[in-house]
């Protein structure tokens, strides 16, 4: 690919006002040629970070991460954005490598948190019931609409980077953070070309997930089941 080729970041918050200021510092912006932050409303001091710091900043009127996505594709000039949320479990020194496969012309980088050298943060806990769901999800991804022939490890992880060509064409249209599994899906159908590289995911830096559960489960077998009896995309 074209070493000319525009890299955008895009950071996603909602109340991050502890691990945007511990973070930003940190992360290498000048890989970038855009970088484009997007906040439904934050009451926590962020926004007001993100204007003391001169970060262009979107407010969604439609709360969500998908929409989020939908908002920031739209807005950007770039033919890659790398998703990246400032809450301590994304691990910023992985960027240069996620740049340096899209550069090689994959469609999607995914941070893989279950493959070799990779980490999740549910290790080493004696019942990782989101690990196992996660598994659980990768699997059925893989064997349902992935024929390449080369398995992805980590279809639900958020932690990538996405060419906007390739989001463009896939239209996706589910809410919340169902919208990384739909672009996993859709990619497979679309025999678009995925990279996974290995990633550690690290504890949380301040509050709590803001993804529930079970919400958030009920939300990826919806979509899945419309994946499944949908022949569009």
């Amino acid at each position: 690919m074209n070493r000319k080729v525009k890299i955008g970041l895009l950071i996603l918050t909602w109340n991050e006002i502890d691990g945007i200021t511990e973070l930003w510092p940190k992360l290498p912006k000048k890989l970038f040629n855009e970088i484009i932050a997007v906040d439904p409303g934050s009451t926590d001091g962020t926004v007001e970070y993100f204007k003391k710091h001169r970060i262009r900043y979107i407010i969604q009127k439609v709360r969500g991460r998908a929409e989020a996505f939908r908002i920031a594709f739209k807005k950007t000039k770039c033919d890659y954005l790398l998703i990246y949320s400032p809450d301590g479990n994304e691990d910023y020194t992985d960027i240069p490598r996620f740049i340096n496969e899209a550069k090689k012309g994959f469609d999607m980088v995914i941070g893989s948190r279950f493959m070799k050298g990779g980490a999740n943060e549910e290790d080493e806990v004696l019942f990782p019931a989101r690990k196992w769901a996660n598994i659980a999800f990768t699997f059925i991804a893989n064997k349902l609409f992935n024929k390449s022939g080369i398995y992805v490890t980590d279809t639900i992880n958020g932690y990538r980077i996405i060419s906007k060509k390739m989001f463009a064409k896939l239209k996706p249209d589910t809410e919340g953070y169902a919208i990384e599994y739909q672009l996993t899906i859709r990619a497979f159908k679309n025999n678009f070309k995925i990279k996974e590289i290995p990633t550690k995911e690290h504890q949380r830096i301040g509050d709590k997930s803001k993804a529930s559960s079970i919400p958030t489960g009920i939300k990826f077998l919806q979509m899945l089941y419309k994946e499944i009896f949908s022949q569009a995309h």
